[in-house]
């Protein structure tokens, strides 16, 4: 069975949104289920049939919540210093368009471009690990799978526990091209 590498908040929140689905969300189902059923013919109850699929969605992601934990291998980013490395959060920006943008690189399980949490397994993330501030990098992907520019460079500023600070990802179709970037500190 294959590990997957998440921060200590990203295996935090998982493990409280399973807390919440196996106390609250579970039990609430159930009861749910429980009054539908007092409704009369099940074969014709959309009520009954409403909350059993909502029980199926809900164990469905209980079941998935309990493989990731299972499979979680913890990385204490505040131990990370160096090169860019999995927990980082680097500050890119943009050569052509001078935009910046902050993104902390995170396991699959936890990868949030909204909230600037950047897959560890994304082109650009895999472009800067072992990276040190000051390097440029090139990152050609998709255009259509592609939320930001092309390109990033960064600074190295991690670990950066408080650093909910969203990028702004607008979306710029455009055929695939490489970007250069420069860092910024």
């Amino acid at each position: 069975m294959e590990k997957i590498l998440i921060t200590r908040a990203g295996f935090d929140q998982l493990d409280e949104e399973l807390r919440v689905l196996r106390t609250q969300d579970r039990p609430a189902v159930i009861r749910e289920i429980a009054e539908a059923r007092e409704h009369g013919d099940l074969s014709e109850n959309a009520e009954y049939h409403a909350a059993r699929e909502k029980q199926s969605l809900l164990e469905g992601r209980i079941k998935e919540l309990e493989g990731l934990i299972s499979r979680a291998d913890v990385i204490d980013c505040a131990k990370l210093s160096g090169s860019i490395k999995f927990g980082a959060t680097v500050k890119l920006v943009d050569e052509d368009t001078e935009e910046e943008r902050t993104f902390q690189i995170v396991g699959e399980a936890e990868a949030d471009l909204e909230r600037g949490l950047l897959n560890i397994r994304s082109p650009l993330a895999r472009a800067l690990i072992g990276k040190d501030e000051g390097d440029s990098v090139e990152v050609v992907t998709p255009a259509a799978a592609n939320p930001t520019r092309s390109s990033r460079s960064y600074s190295n500023n991690y670990p950066n526990k408080n650093n909910n600070e969203p990028g702004s990802h607008e979306r710029h179709p455009r055929k695939p091209s490489p970007h250069r970037s420069r860092a910024i500190s």
